[in-house]
């Protein structure tokens, strides 16, 4: 079989080839690239096409967070990061990375085995992730509020009748991204989003960003007017 095609995601350099040169000791795992922040690793997938994605956390420019919801429709992502906060696990999940390793809790074949777990589809952390997701979901509400809204948006984005585009735009809105962050991460120009933000707005029956957001997510409906 081929070995498996992986692409790290680190602003560190020094990281990055560490990862590489320890990946590169197992014979069916092949490092065919490397990214210093989230808009390279885009940019670098859809070149590449990897088997599984590495990704950092904390990066310049577009980071892991923002760049996720996009890297997981191309290949698995596993996250490999510093950053052990209970809500960044949390929120890097929700959007569908597919486990999470905090430097200095793994061996070379602890990362190996999570690499073809995530490859299979099986969820791999290390124990400081796992408690922190484990603390996090006893004592919050918000995962059951947050799997609410995914429905209600997913109804609304029927009920409006956007496009997967306008939904990808619309999420980005959502997550707090000004139109030239939107442009750098769809690679669009700024007056395309604004094309789409016209035509989504126009569909929302919203006047304002905040009254768009609270239609998309399902706290507000057409005719009910919002304030700034």
């Amino acid at each position: 079989m081929a070995p498996l095609r992986i692409l790290i995601a680190d602003d560190n350099p020094v990281v990055r080839a560490g990862l590489a040169a320890l990946l590169g000791t197992a014979d069916d795992l092949d490092v065919v690239a490397q990214a210093a922040d989230g808009r390279e690793a885009l940019s670098l997938t859809r070149r590449h096409a990897p088997d599984v994605i590495l990704l950092d956390v904390r990066m310049p420019g577009v980071d892991g967070i923002s760049a996720l919801p996009h890297l997981v429709r191309l290949a698995p992502v596993l996250m490999l990061t510093y950053n052990q906060e209970s809500e960044i696990v949390r929120e890097a999940l929700l959007l569908g990375a597919g486990g999470y390793l905090v430097h200095g809790e793994f061996t070379p074949d602890d990362l190996i085995r999570a690499v073809h777990d995530v490859r299979e589809g099986r969820a791999h952390f290390t124990t400081t992730a796992a408690s922190a997701l484990l603390g996090e979901l006893r004592t919050s509400s918000q995962p059951q509020r947050t799997v609410a809204q995914s429905t209600e948006r997913l109804h609304n984005s029927v009920l409006f009748g956007l496009s997967s585009r306008e939904e990808e735009i619309m999420d980005l809105i959502a997550s707090g991204m000004s139109n030239q962050q939107i442009a750098a991460t769809c690679f669009i120009s700024e007056k395309t989003v604004k094309n789409h933000i016209n035509r989504i707005f126009a569909k929302l029956q919203s006047a304002s960003r905040s009254e768009a957001i609270a239609r998309w997510l399902g706290t507000a409906r057409p005719g009910v007017t919002g304030h700034e």
